[in-house]
């Protein structure tokens, strides 16, 4: 067994063991801060559950369905990716919790990846291009990206930024992540910006990390679990719940625009770790929503050319599994003006321009649905303004009301 103790920035949380072999956690000591305990994860009676911890724990590593990863193992000589969790103390470009070995002296101000810069041997290893250090080293950010798509942490302009790849034989994911941010920026939301990279012809999305030294990025997926939720409660309302029982301002607001963009791009996975809100790590403070990320999937993504339609059933995530169900949640879109979207099809056109992946009939297709999504989102605010106008003829308005949940 090795000795740790779990961190939040500066702040001892608790006393931890990892089992040398599988790199779980074994057991949990002593608990120092139960404040600064991981989001989501109870606490009885100054006890850890251990079982939720390690699921937490566990989920910092990278998956095992990310793109490469077993070759990558192999190439590093581990078994598993919770070896490489530990290789880098748990470290990560999302928040502020580290593993410190015990009786080391360590400080979270020598080793954090936001003031210290870090390998990149582990990010080439996972791009198929090796390691260009000897011997390699695994401090690094990598270890503990999520998803399966092939990505890397750089150091850009002094700036962290996250590369991204695409899939299958269109590779369209980073394209995607740039139109969406395109079209969150002409519609107002607050988003990540992402750029196109293009190397060896493959392209790849790259975006800055918009989480600080000082803050935490919350899934919803682990805010979700400090409540319960009954069974007649929806999911939707269960996440309203328990943001508002944290005081966690502009979340309604967050998530109608979070679900009129997924509805325009047929985003397919919007599943509840890529959204979330942001906390000061020093105060614990809730600050807000995260800013709309991770898009990728979306736009037909992974269909034939013949099966793009703007009214062909997708997948749906992460409050109903059908966009036209989701897109009734959205209580206001007064917020919304569709007319700033004219011409995003032929921006769609313009990106994706020389790529190997998106032949012209492809880009025909995506832009033609494109515009029909559009279209199909007019129609949807018209009737419901058109459903308000003749409510208020008769005297009964009632503002933002959703159509279901």
């Amino acid at each position: 067994m090795k000795k740790y103790m779990l961190m939040h920035k500066s702040i001892p949380v608790a006393d931890i063991e990892l089992d040398e072999a599988t790199c779980v956690i074994s057991a949990v000591g002593h608990v120092y801060s139960e404040d600064h305990v991981p989001v989501g994860i109870p606490v009885k009676k100054g006890l850890i559950n251990r079982a939720a911890l390690n699921e937490w724990w566990k989920g910092r590593a990278i998956p095992a369905s990310r793109v490469g990863i077993r070759n990558a193992l192999e190439e590093l000589h581990l078994s598993t990716t919770q070896k490489l969790l530990e290789k880098c103390l748990g470290l990560s470009l999302s928040d502020q919790y580290w593993i410190c070995p015990a009786d080391s002296g360590i400080e979270w101000s020598q080793v954090n990846f936001f003031e210290h810069s870090f390998s990149e041997d582990v990010g080439n290893i996972l791009f198929g291009q090796g390691s260009a250090s000897d011997p390699m080293s695994l401090m690094s950010p990598d270890n503990t990206s999520d998803g399966w798509l092939k990505k890397k942490w750089k150091i850009i302009d002094g700036k962290r930024c996250l590369i991204k790849g695409g899939s299958g034989a269109t590779q369209q994911e980073p394209y995607n992540e740039v139109l969406a941010g395109s079209i969150m920026k002409r519609l107002g939301i607050p988003h990540v910006e992402y750029s196109l990279l293009v190397e060896d012809d493959y392209p790849y999305s790259v975006c800055e990390d918009f989480i600080t030294s000082k803050t935490d990025l919350i899934s919803a997926w682990y805010l979700m679990k400090t409540m319960k939720k009954s069974n007649h409660v929806s999911v939707y309302q269960h996440y309203l719940d328990c943001c508002n029982a944290y005081g966690i301002p502009g979340i309604k607001e967050s998530l109608d625009r979070m679900m009129v963009l997924d509805y325009l791009i047929v985003n397919e996975d919007r599943h509840q770790n890529n959204f979330g809100v942001i906390r000061n790590a020093e105060t614990l403070e809730y600050m807000g929503a995260a800013p709309i990320f991770d898009s990728g999937t979306s736009l037909w993504f992974d269909k034939p050319t013949m099966m793009i339609d703007a009214r062909a059933k997708v997948g749906c995530k992460p409050f109903k599994n059908d966009h036209e169900e989701q897109i009734k949640l959205v209580t206001s879109f007064d917020w919304l003006d569709l007319n700033t979207l004219y011409g995003i099809d032929e921006e769609l056109r313009e990106l994706v321009r020389g790529s190997l992946f998106i032949d012209e009939k492809r880009c025909d297709a995506l832009c033609r649905a494109l515009r029909n999504r559009v279209d199909m989102l007019t129609d949807i605010v018209n009737t419901k303004r058109t459903g308000y106008a003749a409510d208020d003829c008769h005297g009964d308005v009632k503002e933002d009301i959703p159509y279901s949940n």
